[in-house]
């Protein structure tokens, strides 16, 4: 993940993931057949210990509030993180020819909005949230975040700017949190 991040979907080869992982290529080619593939489970498990992470801790009972703290703070953090960032990668993957006629972002883009709806609904059904426009929420909160992240791999991004976003969407959702 660490090699998609630094120099961007296009430009990892598999000899490059055999040089950081240490691994034969034979090895590697054992598992899979491209950096495509690679790639591919890369955002598959991105996605899935997300919404893992949210059902989990809705079927534990756990405060709405503390749920969308909790990940809306490691958004902020993740949007001061340019190096960190896999947004070139996955503008590249999803850009290339093989990916754009399938909608593969499309369905990456459909799994988060179920499960921000599934937090966003348990938050208002529990009297946490306010009642809002679920689907709107959910776009503010990714296209938010997504451009940040995008943006500050091209110029410098301070925490104010990641700040502000966080501040403004607890407003918006959170009981109390509104001026």
């Amino acid at each position: 993940m660490k090699l998609f991040a630094q120099r961007g979907f296009k430009d990892v080869t598999m000899k490059d993931i055999c040089e950081a992982t240490q691994l034969s290529r034979g090895g590697l080619y054992l598992h899979y057949g491209s950096t495509r593939q690679i790639f591919a489970e890369i955002i598959d498990d991105l996605m899935g210990c997300q919404e893992d992470e949210f059902s989990e801790k809705i079927s534990n009972n756990i405060s709405a509030k503390t749920i969308l703290t909790d990940v809306l703070d490691r958004y902020a953090r993740e949007m001061k993180d340019s190096q960190g960032a896999l947004n070139v990668a996955i503008y590249e993957y999803f850009s290339s020819e093989n990916e754009s006629g399938n909608n593969a972002l499309v369905k990456q883009y459909q799994k988060s909005r179920v499960m921000w709806r599934q937090l966003l609904e348990y938050g208002i059904k529990r009297g946490q949230f306010n009642v809002v426009d679920v689907d709107a929420v959910f776009d503010l909160i990714a296209f938010s975040y997504q451009g940040v992240r995008m943006y500050s791999t091209l110029m410098p991004i301070d925490e104010t700017i990641p700040n502000n976003i966080v501040t403004m969407i607890k407003k918006i959702i959170l009981k109390g949190e509104e001026e």
